[in-house]
């Protein structure tokens, strides 16, 4: 493994976390580490200490730290032209939308700035367009237990976790949730007013949940049936993470909305709407918009990662560095009787326990290793897609011998 050579920015790191204390909101109970650079999956920090990462900023940096087709990019962008407006067509916005439509189901694209604007828009969307053929009747939106699509307040609405809708009630009306992979509890909640069902191929912050091939091609079937949109997030667990460009891919079955967003500009804030058919006519001027998404800066980064998924099949890298990621993990699982279960697929994996995964991620922090705990069992594994065998044994190891005290 190579180390970082670049002589690194001096920084008075106690400083910097004491102010950050006295003058930024404390919502995020924050490491006391400062990352000053990075290089392929490692995280350089302001002491010199290297950290292999296995969070990959929630699943944003898929392509590394490194990556010099996307610094590129950003930086002939910035030296040309970082913003005008969407009064105008703006050229890498135009090559990226086409990019991913040629790539996906879709027909047309929306960029925004981030995966809960793109939530928001694609239940305005598929609200929009239930309200023009049918009338104001057919709103309501069905979300699935465990989920997570956002924390504006459209978005709580269809986020099932009390931590994050706690005390921003009134919340808005129309929203249902039903649980992930149940058929007949979907059956039971469809109908008439329904204007579209949104799901997650894989349920990242709820513990790494793979939907249901049966499942998927029900609501499938039901959305056709009650014309309502199926909206398919993959926000976390799309742009190559599973194995394949999309998530949905491996089920063979298309959504008439997706939303794409973190990996999409390797650390760039962007987020997408993909539509096809009538859903995606259906934003005309005015019923939609933003100042800054899709700007020339984040669309030129986007348009690079793209390529580069696609150049150097970056998800099919993923699918194979997975499996072997799972396969050791799985050994961890015969080993340990508090392991519960390993699930996932590609570089989306979750390893279910019986006991708390903060101390564990503490200590793994100690030892050089980012890794991640949600839902307070599940440790999430979410590297840059470009992680290698080394890498991965080297964080196996270190975990095996945490689990050993347990």
């Amino acid at each position: 493994m190579k180390k970082n050579t670049k002589e690194l920015k001096k920084i008075n790191t106690e400083q910097l976390i004491e102010d950050g204390e006295n003058y930024l909101m404390n919502t995020y109970g924050r490491n006391p580490i400062v990352f000053v650079d990075g290089y392929d999956s490692t995280l350089v920090d302001s002491k010199g200490d290297e950290y292999i990462d296995f969070l990959s900023g929630i699943a944003v940096t898929s392509l590394g730290y490194s990556n010099e087709k996307v610094k590129e990019a950003m930086k002939y962008q910035v030296n040309t032209l970082v913003h005008t407006s969407n009064y105008f067509y703006i050229e890498p916005q135009v090559e990226l939308g086409k990019l991913l439509c040629e790539n996906s189901f879709a027909d047309k694209a929306f960029f925004g700035n981030s995966g809960a604007e793109a939530n928001e828009g694609a239940v305005k969307l598929a609200r929009r367009r239930a309200y023009n053929k049918y009338g104001a009747h057919k709103h309501e939106v069905i979300a699935m237990k465990s989920c997570f699509h956002g924390r504006t307040l459209a978005t709580l609405s269809i986020t099932d976790s009390e931590v994050y809708r706690k005390g921003y009630g009134p919340h808005p009306m129309g929203f249902i949730f039903t649980p992930f992979n149940d058929v007949e509890a979907l059956r039971k909640v469809i109908g008439e007013n329904t204007a579209a069902v949104i799901l997650e191929p894989i349920q990242g912050e709820g513990g790494v949940n793979p939907v249901d091939a049966e499942f998927l091609k029900v609501a499938r079937e039901l959305t056709s049936e009650y014309d309502c949109a199926l909206i398919f997030d993959e926000i976390q667990c799309g742009m190559g993470r599973s194995g394949k460009l999309f998530a949905h891919q491996h089920y063979g079955i298309e959504p008439d909305i997706m939303t794409l967003a973190k990996a999409l500009g390797n650390g760039v804030p962007i987020g997408a709407i993909l539509a096809k058919g009538d859903f995606a006519d259906v934003f005309t001027p005015g019923a939609h918009g933003t100042t800054f998404g899709g700007n020339q800066i984040a669309t030129a980064a986007a348009r690079a990662v793209v390529k580069e998924m696609l150049d150097r099949d970056i998800p099919g890298l993923a699918a194979e560095t997975g499996e072997y990621f799972k396969s050791q993990l799985l050994k961890l699982k015969d080993e340990f009787s508090f392991v519960k279960d390993v699930r996932g697929m590609g570089l989306i994996l979750g390893m279910e326990l019986e006991i708390k995964g903060a101390p564990i991620v503490k200590e793994m922090l100690s030892r050089k290793f980012v890794i991640n705990c949600t839902h307070d069992y599940v440790l999430r594994f979410i590297p840059p897609l470009i992680i290698t065998s080394e890498e991965i044994d080297s964080m196996i190891e270190n975990l095996r011998e945490i689990f050993k005290s347990q």
